[in-house]
């Protein structure tokens, strides 16, 4: 990734989530504010990253990798961040995984050069843009994946007429899941479309998405069976390249593949003309979550031999901070935050902390302090969410709450700018997303 300087960029001030500011602001200008959290120097809503947490998930990222001598391009969609995007590169990352032409475009006009495209590059104008990127940087290292015949010819009709070669590989996938190649008939089919085009196609490895399933007998059995295809393909010389790609692993099972695809019976020599470059892709990593991912973890520290002996864990680093609202009746409260602030789809937000700032009342509390257990969010609007808390909880309207997050994916795409902050809640940066 070619270094930027993001401290110039401009500041979205029409945006939720920040202090007063001037139009014209640059990001270095919200360093200098002096903002924290606390002292409600922001407004509420504000989704805010947690650095220290952040570089712990990337130096864990980077001690699991180094361990299994894998490399890794985490999935950028997860937080459309450049800037994540760099701490991600500069902590070990060889690539950034996306999953559409437009992410691809956002990631590239940042910096990125090195792109796993972890889906299939479908239409005139979805080709015409990676074509574009491909004529303005010859260096750019861009690989697409294939499952069908339809799209192969269509990806070699128009990258002749451009006198341009897409580097792509097979995808396999799952009976009853989502895309990719499921039968032998259909590798077939996919192949000899590939080689209806030697000008404008090269085959270079394999890809798989594992994460539809939640049965890990399924997924082990499914790994070998395409490190099984990926092996038959290199010995028959179908790969354009010497260095095959073989890349899987979503946010939920990425230990599981580094298990299957490292097992010492696995190797790829066919007569020494080719070796193996396992990619893995998990993005969630850099925030982690306290739900789904969260679960994920705790089953890899019990047996994932190499999480275990790092002795350490991802930890939630996305949060967000809301006021309440309205107290309407005994056992609820209202709380200034909903489907535009935070996702849902994977369990609703968590209710991690607790603060009464002196605006509230003049008896405000000095530090966080952590929200019990049984205050808990229920349901979501737009704008509300409705918590149920003991009729005796002791919650004023005003007090601030600090919310985990489940999935972090869908709360980064409802943010432009999330606010890097110390564990003094002091702000000391931010990051910009590209939805």
């Amino acid at each position: 990734m070619s270094e930027i300087d993001f401290s110039q960029q401009p500041v979205n001030t029409l945006t939720k989530g920040l202090g007063p500011l001037s139009a014209g602001a640059r990001k270095s200008d919200i360093r200098g504010q002096g903002w924290n959290i606390l002292r409600e120097d922001v407004s509420l809503p504000v989704a805010v990253l947690l650095e220290e947490r952040v570089e712990h998930n990337l130096s864990w990222m980077r001690e699991f990798i180094q361990r299994y001598q894998l490399k890794l391009a985490p999935h950028g969609k997860t937080t459309m961040s450049p800037e994540l995007y760099q701490m991600q590169l500069e902590f070990g990352a060889w690539g950034i995984t996306l999953a559409t032409a437009p992410q691809v475009n956002a990631a590239f006009a940042h910096g990125v050069r090195k792109v796993i495209m972890a889906n299939q590059l479908v239409g005139k104008g979805n080709m015409a843009m990676i074509a574009g990127l491909m004529r303005e940087d010859p260096a750019f290292d861009f690989t697409c994946i294939v499952d069908s015949a339809d799209n192969a010819d269509a990806l070699g009709h128009y990258f002749a007429s451009q006198q341009l070669t897409l580097r792509v590989m097979f995808e396999y996938g799952i009976a009853g899941g989502r895309t990719g190649i499921r039968t032998d008939e259909q590798e077939a089919d996919v192949l000899a479309a590939v080689k209806r085009w030697p000008q404008s196609l090269a085959l270079v490895g394999v890809e798989l998405y594992e994460g539809v399933s939640n049965d890990e007998a399924v997924i082990r059995g499914f790994l070998r069976h395409v490190m099984t295809r990926t092996q038959v393909l290199a010995q028959a010389g179908e790969f354009a390249e010497p260095q095959v790609i073989l890349t899987g692993a979503g946010s939920a099972w990425f230990d599981v593949v580094a298990e299957e695809l490292t097992r010492e019976d696995t190797h790829l020599d066919a007569e020494k003309r080719y070796t193996l470059d396992i990619i893995l892709r998990s993005g969630c990593y850099v925030t982690h979550d306290v739900g789904a991912y969260q679960a994920a973890l705790e089953r890899m520290q019990t047996s994932n031999p190499v999480a275990r002996e790092m002795n350490s864990s991802l930890q939630p680093a996305l949060q967000v901070w809301a006021a309440v609202q309205s107290l309407p009746e005994p056992g609820r409260a209202i709380i200034a935050f909903g489907k535009r602030d935070a996702g849902y789809d994977a369990g609703y937000p968590k209710a991690a902390g607790h603060f009464r700032p002196r605006s509230a009342t003049q008896a405000g509390y000095t530090t966080v302090v952590p929200a019990p257990e049984d205050w808990k969010v229920f349901a979501m609007m737009d704008q509300h969410a409705f918590m149920s808390i003991p009729e005796n909880a002791d919650l004023k309207v005003g007090d601030m709450l600090v919310f985990d997050i489940s999935h972090p994916c869908l709360t980064f795409d409802k943010w432009r700018q999330l606010l890097l902050v110390n564990e003094q809640w002091d702000v000391t940066g931010a990051v910009t997303t590209w939805f």
